[in-house]
């Protein structure tokens, strides 16, 4: 059985995290994410990412406690280590990524969720949080510092230092997600998560122009101003020479609508 199934519909692709009934990860899921995470950044079919939990009950309850439990302290540094790196592959892929919120979104589940651009989430489906400190640690996978970036330090520090669990619909009212969708069922949420993913996509969007905007936030607001603003021209500079630009200046002048091929 795959821990991470992947699947690619009309330019969008799906990755379900799958490891039943948390979907809790290991150090092998996250491989298989890792893994999934490249094969869609290398694949031009694919213009969008949609990141998900297998089944209605749960997202992603983060690290397996079990695992970590038997593991070595040196076993855990690597752990760690490696889960950054791949949310960091998550961030730096020039393709849009939207994380469709199933289920319980908590801990490490919501630290994958933070890696990603944008975030929908299921009304009542269940709750989101990042509660390590009632086991005696931080949470440990970027959520200390992704958390603060996206709600300021003297919030995030609030959540993480009570450890409270809230739902999705507070959650947005945080900043945490960017919509609470109400669906009769699962699959009605995730077919709706899928067709947002791809309004991104080409023909209707310049998807190129999307993941470059994506790379210049991500990576610019890390830097200074005066960096960040260098990175926007080089960015600008590779758009200006697509095929995309030429058409969307086209369509423009000529009053009609643009017609992206993502290149």
């Amino acid at each position: 059985m795959a821990l991470v199934e992947c699947e690619t519909k009309s330019r969008v692709a799906v990755l379900t995290l799958n490891d039943p009934p948390v979907n809790g990860y290991t150090h092998e899921m996250m491989k298989e994410l890792d893994a999934a995470i490249l094969a869609a950044r290398f694949d031009d079919a694919v213009q969008a990412l949609v990141v998900t939990g297998h089944g209605e009950k749960f997202f992603c309850a983060g690290a397996n406690i079990n695992m970590l439990k038997a593991a070595s302290p040196s076993f855990k540094y690597q752990f760690c280590l490696h889960a950054n790196e791949t949310l960091l592959r998550l961030e730096h892929t020039p393709k849009l990524v939207i994380a469709a919120l199933n289920g319980h979104t908590v801990g490490g589940g919501l630290e994958i969720a933070l890696a990603c651009d944008l975030r929908v989430a299921r009304r009542g489906a269940g709750k989101v949080g990042l509660p390590e400190v009632a086991l005696g640690v931080l949470p440990g996978t970027g959520g200390t510092q992704r958390l603060a970036r996206l709600v300021g330090k003297p919030r995030a520090i609030k959540l993480m230092c009570e450890g409270t669990t809230f739902d999705f619909d507070t959650a947005l009212a945080y900043g945490l997600v960017d919509e609470v969708w109400e669906t009769e069922t699962h699959a009605a949420f995730l077919d709706r998560a899928i067709a947002y993913a791809q309004s991104f996509t080409t023909p209707g969007r310049a998807a190129m122009a999307i993941g470059r905007i994506k790379r210049a936030v991500q990576t610019g607001l890390e830097m200074g101003l005066e960096q960040g603003l260098a990175y926007e021209r080089e960015l600008q500079a590779e758009l200006f020479a697509s095929e995309d630009a030429r058409e969307g200046i086209a369509a423009y002048v000529e009053k009609r609508k643009a017609s992206f091929q993502g290149k």
